[in-house]
């Protein structure tokens, strides 16, 4: 090879890694564990799935939002020493670029084994939007005082006008809901496990921010989760089938303002676009050949501004896409197969990497017949990631 090319050869990240062991603790309301604890116990199972040592691992990715730290838990898991850490921000975007980061440091040699982790007690409370002293920050100083406290009522207002420009329904954010209660509802690790949702109870369920109600709205969840990256040479003898890291990318669009994107001339084409222009051009794979996916749901009409962002369908044409039955087992985008954070466990989207890498090992309790692509991605609204993992 020439230099330029060993150059391009080193720099690919297309199956360069694969996530070799996923760990995870039971998902409620009121666990008596610290986050450091349940942190250390996801790690522990991700690693012991995969068949590796702590002392192996050499690299750590989490979430500014992540209050365990990488030093107490590589002393507390046995780690050896340390050559690559980092943390992503904004919350529930920084999800898949955890594992790309890792899977960045791995692929380049500056780590060997890295572990990625998020641990929340957010169903212990307390509820963090009741401060309204830490909420005046650049841009939250030009909407919290007027009144949008909470995720909530910034995504209300956005949703308002989705469905003012584009003609989406109560109905179409209800098929989201739907289609991960009904996979919860296979997962007897989900919060939602055996209990069934209706149309009647969607519609008559009280507001939390109109036109957004109960069920529109992700878990509160304590737990943790972990997922173990390798080099794709290593990853061939390890315990589990490997799980490839085909491409990963994050979004900020120019002039971005936060999840109340109101101030950019077109509001409703948040940061998945970006994302998924960088995603698919570094990709051998198109929207056409995903055979389910993961999409980040912590809102109901995330998951429609969502499909559009990454090419599933046009512009203002996400709230259509659900209709029929398309987001179920069967339908032209199987959704969020383990329930997602609007039914099985909200931990910051996480679940939906490690549920992505059971769905490929064809191991899901609602699995897609021979699925062998899968994107996963992170909040949209909030500058955020995508990976696309292949078997």
């Amino acid at each position: 090879m020439t230099s330029p090319e060993v150059a391009m050869a080193v720099a690919t990240l297309k199956d360069a890694t694969a996530i070799v062991g996923i760990g995870q603790t039971t998902f409620a309301k009121q666990l008596p564990e610290s986050e450091k604890a349940l942190a250390c116990r996801a790690i522990l199972a991700a690693l012991d799935d995969a068949g590796i040592a702590p002392s192996e691992v050499d690299a750590f990715s989490s979430y500014t939002m992540e209050d365990t730290d990488e030093v107490d838990v590589a002393k507390a898991v046995g780690a050896g020493d340390v050559t690559f850490f980092s943390k992503v921000g904004y919350g529930g975007g920084g999800s898949c670029a955890t594992v790309a980061h890792l899977a960045a440091a791995v692929a380049t040699g500056q780590a060997n084994v890295g572990v990625a982790w998020r641990a929340r007690k957010r169903g212990s409370g307390p509820r963090p939007w009741k401060n309204t002293t830490v909420q005046l920050p650049a841009p939250a100083q030009w909407t919290r005082p007027f009144g949008l406290l909470r995720p909530a009522d910034e995504i209300g207002i956005l949703t308002r006008r989705y469905m003012h420009e584009y003609g989406a329904t109560r109905d179409h954010l209800f098929n989201v809901a739907l289609a991960c209660r009904n996979r919860a509802n296979q997962n007897p690790a989900a919060i939602m496990y055996d209990r069934p949702l209706t149309r009647d109870m969607y519609m008559t369920s009280r507001w939390i921010s109109e036109p957004l109600c109960l069920f529109d709205n992700c878990l509160e969840t304590d737990g943790a989760l972990a997922c173990v990256i390798v080099s794709a040479d290593r990853a061939r003898d390890c315990r589990r089938k490997p799980v490839y890291v085909h491409s990963a990318a994050q979004g900020l669009p120019a002039q971005h303002h936060g999840m109340v994107n109101y101030w950019n001339d077109e509001p409703l084409t948040g940061p998945s676009w970006t994302a998924a222009r960088h995603l698919w051009k570094h990709s051998d794979f198109g929207p056409d050949d995903v055979d389910v996916a993961q999409i980040y749901d912590a809102f109901t009409p995330l998951v429609p501004l969502s499909l559009e962002g990454y090419g599933f369908c046009g512009r203002g044409e996400g709230a259509g896409f659900t209709e029929g039955g398309a987001l179920e087992i069967g339908g032209r985008l199987p959704l969020n197969t383990g329930g997602g954070g609007l039914s099985e466990a909200y931990v910051h989207g996480f679940n939906l990497i490690t549920e992505g890498v059971k769905q490929l090992r064809g191991t899901s309790t609602a699995q897609v017949p021979d699925a062998s692509t899968c994107l996963v991605t992170a909040g949209e609204c909030v500058p955020t990631s995508a990976i696309l993992l292949r078997s």
